[in-house]
């Protein structure tokens, strides 16, 4: 991935076109340079200086950009020390073929292909929009950089109900707390924003000729992740609620129930010939589940 390609054109936007959302641009492009492999874990981003130069952007979009992947636990920032990496996404193939055999599927694997045909179609139940939001921008940057050119790109998104007491993130102990939840709804506005502007960037710039994006709320608590990939694949992962120390905005530090999406260990099912396989069942009866949630508990 061409990393410095995407800052230019971060940069253009925000001199021709209204600044407000260039944070978000210049995060993404950073958070990409994270899963390729670009910065790796321990490793430190460039100086702000460097960043404002290279994104031709000001030195406060660089901090909002940065302050936002610190909120998200990708870097930890010390000041006098830079930020520094401390959680990538690896899309790298010889990682993928590891987690493959060890640990399930990874989402760049069955999306890497799947961008490659003309028509693609998503649908996807989640926590948050985080994984996907990342997944999305190195397929985006493919499509940048004429490496594939689907001709059709139809992602539907459902998600909890931004008023659902959720039974994560919770800081433990007090179910009275908040504040994680707003956290992650906080979060999740992000990356639907960002996946947004992604996917009316292909259309606007004529790489993709036809493009829809629908999200979706429901009632319902995820205790699992789902991605329907064309109709034909599915990657299914269950949220495994762990206790962590989650860092807040005001500095304070709290001890958390929490499930950590990106690491979701996800299996994958495809729909075959045979109509009686076990992978074409699952896939069509997960299919059927979501369009009926999609359909009838969504808003």
């Amino acid at each position: 991935m061409d990393g410095r390609r995407y800052g230019r054109g971060v940069g253009a936007r925000e001199n021709g076109e209204s600044g407000g959302k260039e944070f978000q641009r210049v995060a993404d492009a950073l958070r990409a340079r994270m899963i390729d492999g670009t910065y790796v874990v321990g490793s430190y981003l460039p100086p702000q200086r460097e960043l404002t130069q290279e994104f031709v952007v000001s030195r406060d979009t660089i901090q909002r950009a940065l302050r936002e992947l610190a909120d998200e636990g990708w870097i930890a920032s010390r000041q006098g020390s830079g930020s520094r990496v401390i959680k990538v996404l690896s899309s790298r193939p010889s990682v993928a073929k590891e987690t493959r055999g060890r640990h399930g599927v990874t989402l760049s694997d069955v999306l890497g292909p799947a961008f490659e045909k003309p028509q693609v179609t998503l649908d996807v139940y989640t926590l948050s929009a985080e994984s996907l939001s990342a997944h999305l921008l190195l397929q985006v940057e493919r499509i940048h950089a004429g490496e594939i050119s689907p001709e059709h790109i139809a992602l539907r998104l459902l998600l909890p109900d931004t008023e659902l007491a959720l039974p994560y993130p919770r800081v433990k102990g007090d179910k009275e707390d908040l504040r994680l939840q707003e956290r992650l709804r906080a979060i999740s506005r992000r990356h639907t924003d960002s996946l947004r502007g992604l996917l009316n960037d292909l259309q606007t710039e004529q790489l993709v000729p036809s493009v829809s994006f629908d999200i979706r709320h429901t009632s319902l608590p995820p205790a699992f992740k789902l991605y329907v990939v064309n109709g034909v694949e599915l990657l299914h992962g269950m949220y495994n609620v762990i206790e962590r120390q989650i860092p807040l905005p005001s500095g304070e530090v709290v001890t958390a129930l929490d499930v950590l999406g990106l690491s979701a260990t996800l299996t994958r099912h495809v729909r075959d010939e045979d109509p009686d396989s076990q992978g074409s069942i699952f896939v069509d009866n997960m299919r059927v589940w979501f369009d009926s949630v999609w359909n009838r508990l969504s808003e």
